[in-house]
């Protein structure tokens, strides 16, 4: 049996505008990294997270999203965010993100996430989403990292 892909990596630089008013990486910003490499991970599967020319469309809300913060990222840092996909459910994919700051000779790292994501259907445009089981060509294209 062929086993997915379980891992993805993508490397940001820290923006002024990303930064607060200390001169640090707002807490929310980590999310929208998180979120960034999740969609990098499926466009690299030939996938899309919302893929308008599929019927009925799939949507992959989040259904849990954490942050742990150890160390402030700065404007003008170099941050890898390394995604892995920890579970994978009937219904739900589970990742977890590591933030790790490059710019330094150790790459430290400064975070760890994890987002819990339910595969949705929307029958009709307007219509309410409701849960499905991960179709066979989208699950068949993802593994789960190992332990």
């Amino acid at each position: 049996m062929k086993s997915g892909a379980f891992e993805f990596k993508s490397t940001r630089r820290v923006e002024f505008s990303d930064t607060d008013m200390a001169g640090i990486m707002h807490f929310s910003n980590f999310f929208r990294f998180m979120e960034a490499t999740e969609q990098a991970f499926f466009r690299s599967l030939g996938l899309s997270i919302h893929d308008n020319r599929r019927r009925p469309v799939i949507g992959w809300p989040r259904v849990h999203a954490s942050c742990d913060f150890r160390h402030p990222l700065r404007f003008e840092d170099l941050v890898e965010i390394h995604l892995q996909v920890r579970e994978k459910r009937e219904r739900a994919l589970v990742y977890s993100f590591t933030f790790r700051r490059l710019n330094e000779p150790s790459s430290p790292e400064v975070a760890r996430g994890r987002l819990v994501v339910a595969c949705v259907s929307r029958p009709e445009p307007q219509g309410p989403m409701a849960s499905i089981p991960i179709p066979k060509s989208i699950s068949d294209k993802i593994g789960v990292a190992p332990v």
